[in-house]
């Protein structure tokens, strides 16, 4: 059995940075131990398999596809950037002719539509909840250490915890924080949280103005740090667009691959996610 495999770069423009996702368009579904065989062996934080709902479709004439997110070890409910690099599979290489494209999946419906020279994501917002910091110290202490913080949020729909650095802290404290994953791992054994977002206030008067930064991490999922991940902004989105008074943002997220997602918050309960991509590697997997 021979399956098309695409690597691409999402929420940025350059090769080697954003976050790599593997796709694979799939003409018939896989037996199931397979996806998540084949997601262990590409070992990037996501990869993501495309099927056909109404078997007459191909992948250039159909507006509506089955869409499944894997990490190395595990099916998540729901990955931005990888849905981001599956609609540029659909709309580049396979020249889908629709304007938009709907995704069923583990969320819902997600739709994407062209936007310039990215792509625009309807996406669920995910509005956290303030939360005492004592009741995760462990873990916040083997997140941040000694630096001070200002705000601890959680968004229970998915299980990510926020942890807000002080404002008198440099952008230069979060892109230096060293975070163990197996401390972050040992400190929350109890299965409440499976991601932990660290953000910080961004510097919007300094080009190209970034609204805010974060970083994030989620070893409880196989993935030590994510370099750019779409759902943290789904939570992200939320809590800095009420602090922040202002529904269009520009997002940062400071890994060391870095990349750029523009954001605006809707008042349906929706949030529109925008970034670009780019192809690294096109092939075939061979079972």
């Amino acid at each position: 059995m021979e399956i098309p495999v695409y690597t691409l770069d999402a929420f940025t423009n350059l090769p080697f940075k954003g976050n790599p996702a593997a796709i694979c368009p799939l003409m018939h579904e896989l037996r199931e131990d397979l996806y998540q065989r084949i997601a262990a062996e590409m070992n990037l934080s996501e990869t993501a398999f495309i099927t056909r709902i109404d078997p007459s479709d191909n992948f250039t004439t159909g507006s509506r596809f089955r869409l499944r997110w894997f990490t190395p070890t595990t099916e998540v409910n729901l990955c931005g950037h990888a849905t981001l690099a599956t609609a540029a599979v659909l709309f580049k290489h396979k020249k889908n002719v629709n304007p938009k494209l709907v995704f069923e999946t583990r969320s819902g419906d997600l739709a994407v539509t062209e936007k310039g020279e990215g792509y625009v994501m309807d996406f669920p917002l995910n509005p956290p909840t303030q939360e005492d910091a004592e009741e995760f110290r462990d873990l916040i202490k083997a997140a941040v250490g000694n630096h001070p913080i200002q705000d601890v949020y959680f968004s229970a729909n998915t299980k990510k915890l926020m942890v807000r650095l002080a404002d008198s802290c440099d952008r230069s404290v979060l892109t230096s924080l060293k975070v163990d994953p197996v401390a972050l791992k040992s400190s929350e054994t109890s299965g409440k949280v499976k991601g932990l977002i660290i953000t910080m206030k961004g510097s919007p008067d300094d080009q190209p103005g970034y609204d805010f930064y974060s970083r994030f991490f989620s070893p409880w999922n196989g993935i030590p740090e994510d370099p750019v991940t779409g759902s943290a902004h789904t939570v992200l989105g939320s809590y800095w667009s009420k602090k922040l008074g202002k529904t269009k943002m520009l997002a940062y997220q400071c890994s060391s691959r870095g990349g750029e997602l523009e954001l605006e918050v809707r008042d349906d309960g929706r949030i529109n996610i925008s970034g670009q991509s780019v192809t690294v590697l096109q092939g075939t997997i061979t079972l």
